[in-house]
């Protein structure tokens, strides 16, 4: 991580990790309008280095070392709001510099990044308890924010949904080899021969399906935790299509894992403790 000590002439001098945003995105000012004095991988130094320059050209100094507002930039969340230790006219500065960084609210994990940082300095408000901090409404947040991105993300897995189905319409009435893919036929063969098709036999091996199960099992949990049935369902389904190949690249066929399976826990006998089936010794 490198820090820059920049100076714009007359007006002040100051430290940021990026030149473009805090300097030309934020302040506007044009690179041949400041220049940098220094910069150093040492917050150390190049805090005490910032105090020291300021001093000398006879700027207003800065209370506060910057290694110790960038390391103590803890945000206090309650129920209603997020409270940031920093006054208003600072405040967007160091919400730069914390790009990354997030914490739990009642609304769940809040995150700085470009379009949050934007809505917080529209919408923070100075504390009435400390003029040196601000804060703001964490339902407000959620609503402008999380919630109406969370429902753009939808509309976008929606729209690749129907996508995906179009280009696989296109692909059967144009794709002799994928004409083989009988619909009426049983799905497992029709899993493999797509598989087959799009070459995962010849490069695909037990290891990368195993990673690519697990990919879906984590899937599949967080579907399970929000209860979103329709994630629910595709989770599953994808686990399938993973452990049909998976088990044709091992040698076998799914249906033989399967029938093994039942083979052995039909005749299991025991007895239901806690919400799972305990079999008998």
């Amino acid at each position: 991580m490198t820090y820059y000590l920049y100076h714009i002439p007359g007006k002040k001098i100051g430290v940021t990790r990026n030149l473009k945003d805090r300097v030309t995105k934020q302040q506007g000012y044009k690179s041949d309008e400041y220049e940098v004095l220094d910069q150093s991988e040492d917050i150390d130094y190049i805090s005490k280095r910032e105090i020291e320059l300021q001093q000398s050209y006879g700027y207003k100094v800065d209370r506060k070392l910057y290694k110790d507002l960038f390391d103590n930039m803890k945000i206090n969340a309650t129920e209603m709001t997020s409270t940031f230790p920093v006054p208003l006219n600072k405040l967007k500065g160091r919400l730069m510099d914390n790009l990354g960084k997030s914490w739990e609210t009642a609304f769940g994990t809040f995150t700085l990044n470009m379009d949050s940082v934007k809505w917080i300095i529209e919408n923070a408000k100075t504390s009435m308890y400390d003029e040196n901090r601000s804060y703001i409404y964490n339902k407000a947040f959620f609503e402008e924010i999380l919630n109406k991105y969370e429902n753009v993300s939808n509309k976008v897995a929606e729209r690749n949904k129907e996508f995906i189905a179009a280009l696989k319409a296109e692909l059967v009435s144009k794709d002799d080899d994928f004409k083989s893919v009988d619909p009426n036929n049983d799905r497992f063969d029709n899993i493999r021969s797509w598989a087959k098709q799009r070459g995962l036999y010849d490069k695909g091996d037990t290891k990368t399906q195993f990673c690519k199960l697990m990919e879906e099992a984590g899937e599949l949990g967080r579907a399970v935790l929000k209860d979103d049935k329709t994630e629910f369902i595709d989770a599953i389904g994808d686990m399938i299509v993973v452990l049909t190949n998976m088990a044709h690249l091992g040698g076998t066929t799914v249906e033989h894992c399967i029938d093994s399976a039942y083979e052995v826990i039909s005749k299991r006998t025991g007895k239901m403790v806690n919400g799972t089936f305990v079999k008998d010794n």
